[in-house]
């Protein structure tokens, strides 16, 4: 019986200080990849949206199962090559990295690689599993038997990674083929979600949504009501009947940092697997048309000169006509765009940019509410007086939420004579040990920690057997999300 997949892949901010999304996803009929971006200045989005690039035309690719590793290790090899690359012409991209998890479907099986602490987990009928084994020094740890993964969560060492992909050729992924049977679901996560939220509360979601697209607006959504302080990017994947009345997905879906960057395209979206992986390697690296030599395909090879050149004319005119009628687009464009600020003394949703043109401002308030700016901890007051970008309405609805909730713990607290402080770390909600990633250093194997807001817990000490490796931190990234 053949086999097919249905698939959502969804993606956010998150609450946390960060300005951009450096996590990166494409789910398509045939592959699934997810990618956490680490690294540099402004890098993290860049590492993640060329891997997604590399591999995306695999999705086109027709293959038998003994075929499909070592096609999966030849392309996340090229991918690491690119970053090696970019890394070399542009040195503000120094430093950057990436977890990656890539699925390939191959007839009735998955072909898998992962390297990094963003996970997978498989449900199928009454079993619910990680099926990948997070690359960090707390792991190596509870393999030792040095902590318990209860120990884990609060270990001063948890957001160290031991193996990502960094653009060094001993970045080598874990491999694995399994077969995949009708019914089964698939979570891919960054650990904006594993790190919140517990894996009972994720299991019961992929349990009781009656579709992929149902289990990853709830994943994220119990994301933000867990104050997840990164980008939380989700893939929910399941394997149907290809001849069933469950009709399979068909239409790829890029989201996160690569969805960004196709969707700012100002050509015609790519249609070859060649272009698709040209364009989004050429737009994260930031070099124009002319720079990328892998452009050039093959069909185009007889297009003579004079053509060319009329296209160009042309493309100088449409440009023209752009800017001509650029002023109104930009402002029906602003008018779609929602985010969530201070109105004087309360947090509102907020329709337009958080800009004027002049005497003229390109927002204004959408929706009020009752949350009080000054009852939010500190480094929340600092993220909505710099804004907390929102997809939609709803999405901004459902970070009010969150924000309210952070409110009302600090006038809890207020009430015990209790200083509120900073938000939180971890949801209240069942947790599994969590980790964050970073990029380890190109001269040495040691691990790395990936920049990351601190999540002190005064109440939990190291385990005095544990010694602490050399790290070399991050720098990390500014901005609120």
């Amino acid at each position: 019986m053949a086999i097919a997949l249905r698939y959502a892949a969804r993606s956010d901010l998150g609450l946390g200080p960060k300005s951009r999304n450096e996590d990166s996803g494409y789910a398509g009929p045939n592959l699934l990849v997810l990618a956490d971006g680490m690294g540099g200045h402004a890098a993290g989005d860049v590492a993640s949206s060329m891997i997604v690039g590399e591999l995306a035309p695999l999705d086109e690719e027709d293959v038998t199962a003994d075929q499909a590793i070592p096609l999966l290790e030849e392309a996340l090899h090229a991918a690491n090559a690119k970053l090696t690359k970019a890394m070399r012409e542009n040195a503000d991209l120094a430093g950057m990295g990436s977890t990656t998890i890539v699925m390939l479907r191959t007839g009735n099986k998955l072909a898998m690689a992962h390297i990094g602490d963003s996970r997978a987990f498989m449900l199928r009928g009454d079993t619910f599993s990680q099926i990948t084994k997070d690359h960090s020094f707390v792991q190596q740890l509870i393999d030792e038997g040095r902590i318990s993964k209860e120990d884990a969560g609060h270990h001063p060492q948890r957001s160290v990674v031991t193996r990502v992909m960094t653009g060094q050729p001993d970045d080598e992924p874990d491999t694995s083929l399994r077969e995949a049977k009708i019914g089964d679901r698939f979570l891919l996560c960054s650990d904006g979600l594993s790190d919140f939220v517990g894996a009972d509360v994720i299991e019961e979601i992929l349990r009781e949504a009656r579709t992929p697209d149902e289990a990853a607006d709830r994943c994220i959504e119990v994301a933000l009501k867990a104050s997840t302080r990164d980008n939380v990017t989700v893939i929910v994947a399941e394997v149907v009947d290809a001849d069933g009345d469950d009709l399979p997905t068909t239409v790829p879906q890029v989201v996160g940092a690569a969805g960004k960057r196709m969707r700012g395209r100002t050509r015609a979206i790519p249609t070859s697997p060649a272009e698709k992986a040209a364009a989004l390697s050429r737009e994260a690296t930031g070099r124009s048309e002319s720079d990328d030599d892998s452009l050039e395909l093959a069909e185009d090879h007889t297009r003579s000169r004079r053509s060319k050149i009329v296209l160009r004319t042309i493309g100088v005119i449409v440009v023209a006509a752009i800017l001509g009628g650029g002023g109104y687009a930009a402002w029906a464009w602003s008018q779609k765009q929602y985010y969530v600020a201070a109105d004087g003394a309360h947090v509102a949703i907020f329709r337009g940019v958080s800009q004027d043109l002049g005497p003229i401002s390109l927002s204004h308030v959408e929706s009020p509410s009752d949350v009080l700016v000054s009852d939010l901890p500190s480094d929340v007051q600092a993220s909505v007086g710099n804004t907390i970008p929102a997809r939609d309405l709803a999405d901004a609805l459902v970070k009010v939420t969150a924000l309210r909730g952070e409110a009302e713990r600090c006038q809890r607290l207020a009430a015990t004579g209790t200083p509120c402080g900073t938000s939180p770390a971890p949801t209240p909600l069942p947790t599994t040990p969590p980790t964050t990633s970073t990029t380890p250093s190109p001269s040495t194997t040691l691990p790395t920690p990936r920049p990351s807001t601190p999540r002190p817990n005064p109440s939990i000490t190291t385990p005095p057997a544990v010694a602490a490796p050399a790290v070399r931190p991050v720098a990390p990234l500014g901005g609120l999300a």
